[in-house]
């Protein structure tokens, strides 16, 4: 056979060759580095997760709790994030994180093939990994499936991902699945979420400079962030709002503009801060029926009864009466000092300034330096000065009061917006209140208040505290005589009395030492006189009135002992407040209640509550009673009341020592109760009875919460007839014991 190179020059034959043998070669070589290639992607691509499961992805999401507006109250969640959909976030928002991210993501099929040789050559040559050149897809799938590391590995798998997903989702779904995950610093996931957070507002609404700064926090939440580091967020807004510009997004005048503008941002409050200790009960609850997975992650949307305007008066109420409290009890010092145990003054960080501050607000401070007639003092990034006049109410100089490091609590009388504030010293000694304020009609809790600052202080004094209750209880004794066939008008012996016990004589006495003689059951209600109330006990029964009690919602274990008609027994304010709603609502109870409806994620109803109603007493001795609580206002020991604009109705209470200090009342369509002690039952003071200390703040919550409101008129009672006898027989247990109750 004849050869292929026979014909042809030698030197030509050997060039054939060796051009055979190379081109050979180089086929080799490339099957080998595609086989070399498949079987990587092979070994990175195997326990890939499937992309699939992203067309049912839901991210986690918050739980929202709602008042009886439909504004948050509150919130639960591991992440801080709101889901929303491509059409809630604002136009120029989209262009922002494109033009900072990815500004071929319109146009690529997942990977930006030019990107990613350009940063591997940078990264080549300064000896670091493959970086810097991830598009949003791939970042999105970063964010969902893989680990944050910046292996080899890990980014063969990103890439393979970002192609995957590219084929199954459209840009609009990618975007809108990224924007919703990516985290943006301080707790915060997604746009929306952010937007809320920094600005207040929704992502829809944003403006040029503000999609600039939430834009450029991808790239470093930490590094970037607006509140710690507002220099390098400013230089990087700058720059987003550049590459806008380059990209034709803006025109020059707006990125001017935008530019110029300074660094404004409007944190948006904690809605949990608002009513901690309701927004707490309703966590324990819901967590209790759905679990902590659900109640966290779930996105429920919880209606309650709260409202919103009504809690803030109850806040602004209860902080104001405890202040006026500490103001009447004198300067009494004994500050925490942060030098003084050795901490360092510049670090120092108060669990107060986690939550934006307000005018009319109270906040604790530290005092950063110290002098004659001068201090100043730091609270989160507010800084004040406090002069003499500030302080007048102490007595005090303020180099005596106040000293470097010094923790002390003031009220804000203004903030502006530079970080200057003007503020009042007050003074934190221990002493708490709590206030519940329930709608007579529903049993919806409207406002719930269970101490003076839920930061320093969990316990909730408005549902878990048990103190005794004093003459607030009188009501339960003269509704069993009513309802037994009694009438307001029916007298009773007021003169001194002695009761034999099995423990020996029992002698009681009335708050003012003095006595009557025969005066009806109205007034002896109106007045608080404790002997007449326990005469009426003795005579229809002490455990005859613990069943009425119980009747009215009063779980509390009540000793049958006849001290317990002066208030000796301990309850707590969410009962007793719930219980007095009895008689503006004609003898129903309404079960209190916290949440109306709970739904899902998918807008399904999970649960939905109605009032819940049983009869009490009958309509004419709710009437009758009504109209004897009312008597306490307008002549009796909460006369104090009357010249408020609306009819309403209660009654004081007040322990032994002062150490509680009671005042339950009603109008026709919303029933209070406010408390005032301290938590280890010590004495608020000589007087501070619950006229003084506690229905001043009752009167406060009321006139705010039905201010502009029509109060309605209280039912009148029928014709009464029948009379009690004024002769009693004593009732004598095996042993009586506790308090001697006052007003």
């Amino acid at each position: 056979m004849k050869s292929l190179y026979q014909d042809l020059p030698p030197v030509e034959i050997a060039g054939r060759k060796f051009v055979g043998r190379v081109l050979f070669s180089l086929m080799v070589v490339a099957s080998a580095i595609i086989g070399a290639a498949t079987g990587l992607l092979l070994v990175y691509t195997t326990d890939l997760p499937q992309v699939e499961a992203l067309e049912a992805y839901r991210p986690s999401s918050i739980t929202e709790l709602y008042d009886v507006h439909g504004r948050v109250i509150g919130s639960f969640a591991l992440q801080r994030r709101v889901v929303a959909s491509y059409d809630d976030f604002a136009p120029v928002l989209r262009d922002a994180l494109v033009s900072i991210e990815d500004k071929d993501f319109y146009k690529h099929s997942g990977i930006n093939f030019w990107r990613i040789v350009g940063a591997a050559y940078r990264d080549v040559e300064s000896g670091g990994k493959v970086q810097g050149a991830s598009t949003l897809t791939m970042q999105l799938a970063r964010n969902l499936f893989l680990s944050p590391d910046r292996s080899f590995h890990r980014k063969v798998q990103e890439t393979m991902l970002a192609i995957q997903i590219e084929r199954r989702f459209t840009k609009p779904q990618i975007f809108t699945l990224y924007a919703n995950q990516i985290f943006l610093g301080h707790g915060v996931y997604g746009f929306e979420a952010a937007s809320e957070f920094y600005f207040s507002k929704p992502a829809r609404n944003l403006t040029v400079a503000e999609a600039a700064l939430l834009a450029g926090l991808p790239k470093g939440p930490g590094v970037y962030s607006p509140l710690n580091h507002p220099d390098r967020a400013m230089k990087r807004r700058n720059l987003v709002i550049n590459a806008m510009l380059e990209d034709g997004k803006i025109t020059a005048a707006r990125a001017a503009d935008a530019r110029s503008e300074p660094l404004t941002l409007h944190l948006a409050h904690d809605p949990n801060s608002l009513a901690p200790y309701f927004v707490e009960e309703t966590r324990r609850y819901l967590e209790s029926k759905y679990g902590a997975d659900q109640v966290h992650e779930g996105g429920l949307k919880v209606y309650t009864s709260l409202d919103v305007d009504l809690q803030k008066a109850a806040n602004q109420a209860v902080l104001d009466g405890l202040a006026a409290y500490e103001r009447r009890h004198g300067w009494k010092g004994n500050l925490e000092n942060v030098v003084a145990e050795g901490n360092d003054l510049g670090k120092y960080q108060h669990p107060d300034w986690d939550d934006e501050p307000e005018a009319n607000g109270y906040v604790h401070a530290i005092v950063t330096s110290s002098g004659v007639g001068l201090a100043t003092l730091k609270f989160g990034r507010y800084s004040a000065a406090v002069g003499q006049a500030d302080v007048a109410w102490t007595k005090d100089k303020i180099q005596d009061l106040l000293h470097t490091g010094d923790i002390c609590y003031l009220r804000i009388v203004s903030l502006s917006s530079n970080g200057a504030a003007r503020v009042s010293l007050e003074q934190d000694s221990g002493a708490q209140g709590a206030l519940v304020a329930i709608d007579n009609t529903t049993g919806g809790i409207n406002a719930m208040v269970g101490g003076r600052d839920f930061n320093e202080s969990k316990f909730d004094r408005a549902t878990q505290a048990l103190r005794q209750v004093g003459s607030s209880f009188k009501p339960y004794v003269y509704t069993a005589v009513i309802d037994t066939g009694g009438n307001p008008d029916d007298t009773v012996l007021d003169e001194p009395v002695t009761f034999e016990t099995a423990s020996g004589p029992y002698s009681p006495h009335n708050y003012d030492g003095k006595f009557e003689g025969l005066i009806t059951l109205r007034r002896a209600l109106a007045q608080s006189r404790n002997i007449p109330a326990l005469k009426l006990a003795s005579k229809v029964g002490i455990r005859n009135v613990i069943d009425y009690a119980e009747r009215f919602g009063i779980t509390a274990k009540l000793p049958p002992y006849l001290p317990v008609a002066l208030g000796s027994a301990e309850i707590t304010l969410m009962e007793q407040t719930s219980a007095y709603s009895v008689f503006p609502n004609d003898g129903v109870r309404v079960t209190p209640r916290y949440i109306t409806k709970v739904t899902d994620y998918e807008g399904r109803v999970l649960e939905e509550n109605y009032p819940d109603v049983k009869d009490v007493i009958s309509t004419r001795t709710a009437r009758i009673m009504t109209s004897m609580l009312r008597e306490v206002v307008l002549h009796g020991t909460g006369i104090a009341a009357a010249k408020l604009p609306f009819p309403v109705a209660g009654k004081t209470g007040t322990t032994n020592d002062f150490t509680d200090a009671w005042f339950v009342g009603f109008s026709p369509s919303m029933t209070c109760g406010v408390w005032v002690g301290f938590d280890e039952k010590k004495s608020l003071g000589a007087k501070e009875t619950g006229a003084h200390a506690a229905l001043p703040i009752w009167m406060s919550f009321m006139s705010a919460g039905m201010a502009n409101k029509d109060a309605g008129q209280f039912q009148l009672p029928p014709e009464s007839t029948g009379t009690v006898a004024q002769k009693t027989k004593v009732d004598t247990p095996d042993n009586l014991t506790g308090a001697d109750e006052t007003q």
